[in-house]
């Protein structure tokens, strides 16, 4: 078996993160950098990936599942990073079997910075089963020429949470989204979303 490559395969995947972080609705995929994460996470490899590639001593994080405590503690080990609350944390991760239900609540309790340091606000990395570059959710803004849609699975209330949240721009927050595929879909502030 190939070992996770720590440098590569974190540059390679931050690369693909990047692209579909400055072209809202490109979809990238993961599957070449994080099918060779061992791991005891209870998550997709592509998110253990995301924890991998984002956290370290400098940021905080928390973990929204219903084995939230056992992933925190191991995230916290492999990363250094210190586990905080929601509404502190800078990174909030939230599995596939707490999205449906959870996503809505978290988008009301995340940070969203500050005139002064918008910066200091959180980014959510949620799990769908499914996400693909064709589907009725429309996206607008920088990085989209006139339109993108995009296909999201689940639930869809966080979608007008998101809106109220990120209305004050520069305030707000970011999203990554990840699929059983290990895809990955980004969402910035300053996209429109409209279904």
């Amino acid at each position: 078996m190939v070992k996770f490559d720590y440098v590569h395969d974190v540059q390679n995947g931050y690369r693909k993160v990047l692209n579909s972080m400055a072209r809202p609705g490109v979809v990238e995929n993961l599957n070449e950098e994080a099918s060779n994460i061992d791991s005891e996470i209870e998550a997709y490899k592509s998110t253990v990936f995301m924890m991998l590639m984002l956290l370290d001593r400098e940021v905080t994080f928390n973990v929204i599942s219903k084995d939230s405590e056992k992933i925190s503690s191991i995230v916290s080990e492999m990363t250094y990073a210190r586990i905080d609350t929601i509404e502190e944390a800078d990174y909030v991760f939230i599995t596939e079997d707490a999205c449906n239900e959870k996503l809505h609540e978290a988008l009301r309790r995340v940070k969203i910075g500050d005139l002064s340091n918008p910066n200091k606000s959180s980014t959510i990395i949620a799990e769908f089963n499914e996400i693909s570059e064709i589907g009725d959710i429309e996206l607008t803004g920088p990085g989209i020429e006139e339109s993108n849609s995009v296909y999201i699975s689940g639930n869809r209330q966080w979608i007008n949470g998101r809106r109220k949240i990120n209305c004050e721009y520069p305030l707000g927050i970011d999203c990554i989204f990840l699929d059983r595929n290990n895809n990955v879909l980004c969402i910035p502030r300053t996209t429109n979303i409209n279904i």
